[in-house]
């Protein structure tokens, strides 16, 4: 049974930093790819930052430069080190995973099975 627990969420000011963990139980015997995922208030949900099996990193266009996904395997653990927060990066945010193969993960939300529960972020300005 696959299972996701985020945590790290919180409020923080502009230019401050938070690193989101999600604690996961998945069979990485299996390609899998894992991603952070989104959603503020009267917004769609949006792909922020994926990884797959391979570490092999994707990155939303508004936060490139400024967020690192990594993963533990060693600790079951997924990261997102979010640096230089912005207003706007205030959201709910989600950790995803799924087995198939996604052409465009970050962009197919909708296809992910597995969710976590969400952890808030608040960037204050």
């Amino acid at each position: 049974q696959v299972q996701l627990v985020e945590s790290g969420g919180g409020s923080v000011q502009a230019g401050g930093s938070l690193r989101l963990s999600c604690v996961f139980s998945i069979d990485t015997s299996r390609n899998y790819y894992m991603g952070w995922f989104r959603q503020a208030p009267g917004k769609e949900r949006e792909g922020v930052a994926g990884i797959d099996k391979d570490a092999r990193t994707d990155y939303a266009d508004s936060v490139k430069g400024r967020f690192t996904i990594a993963k533990d395997n060693a600790k079951n653990t997924l990261y997102l080190q979010m640096d230089s927060l912005k207003p706007e990066d205030t959201a709910m945010y989600y950790c995803a995973a799924d087995f198939k193969s996604l052409r465009d993960p970050l962009k197919a939300s909708g296809d992910f099975t597995y969710w976590g529960q969400g952890t808030q972020v608040t960037v204050s300005s």
